[in-house]
């Protein structure tokens, strides 16, 4: 009985599960794989689930889906970049949800903020610089005092919550990031779009605050992005 699908997300697990069933040699290069309703039975997860993780192994080039035939094998041999392409994607996942918390934080920070708000995001700010020679944990850790403090600014409570339950897995994400991208904190990437949004927010500028934001979620999507074949 083939293993089932246990942890999130979905579309990574069985992603890897057909990989690791293609490794195995069940199939032969060339041959036809079972379609979407056997494969979702076999691995206990939706035919939508099992059709993104065919995609996914098809852009490995593992894969080549033939309209009207079916899903058939190209390579049995897995890519080096295979951990790489699955590290890229979970990650995006975290950066989806930023754009939904962290964006309406910054409109609603530039329309509330306070004087004591200004000094907090100023000191942030700070810690930030300071923290670019510290090592990658804690320069991680002085980015999101940052965007903490953004939405502190915001003055809801409700979105604060939401935030500080978020934390955990983004300190795990941009620790990721870090590796995924090369990036290294002495180089203190993006330090100038996290200036520019606190000075948005002190000139009560909501509509630039949201768009300095969105370019720079947008920007780490689009260097992920390009982590992935296809």
């Amino acid at each position: 009985m083939p293993p089932t699908v246990q942890r999130r997300p979905l579309t990574d697990q069985a992603a890897e599960l057909l990989r690791a069933r293609i490794v195995s040699g069940e199939w032969e290069v060339g041959s036809k794989l079972p379609g979407e309703t056997t494969l979702a039975a076999e691995l206990g997860i939706g035919r939508s689930t099992i059709r993104e993780a065919v995609r996914t192994l098809a852009g490995l080039g593992m894969l080549e889906s033939r309209q009207g035939a079916g899903v058939f094998l190209r390579s049995i041999t897995p890519p080096d970049q295979w951990p790489r392409v699955l590290e890229a994607e979970a990650i995006l996942h975290v950066v989806e949800v930023r754009n939904a918390v962290e964006l309406e934080a910054a409109r609603l920070a530039a329309l509330r903020r306070d004087a004591s708000d200004i000094d907090a995001l100023r000191r942030a700010l700070d810690g930030r610089s300071a923290a670019a020679h510290a090592g990658d944990a804690a320069f991680v850790d002085a980015d999101i005092a940052v965007h903490r403090a953004v939405v502190l600014a915001a003055h809801n409570p409700v979105l604060s919550e939401l935030f500080e339950t978020f934390v955990p897995r983004l300190r795990a994400a941009l620790l990721e990031l870090i590796g995924v991208l090369d990036l290294r904190s002495e180089q203190q990437p993006d330090a100038d779009e996290h200036r520019q949004l606190v000075d948005a927010i002190e000139a009560g500028d909501a509509d630039a605050a949201v768009r300095i934001s969105r370019a720079h979620l947008d920007g780490l999507a689009d260097a992920l992005l390009a982590q992935l074949p296809g």
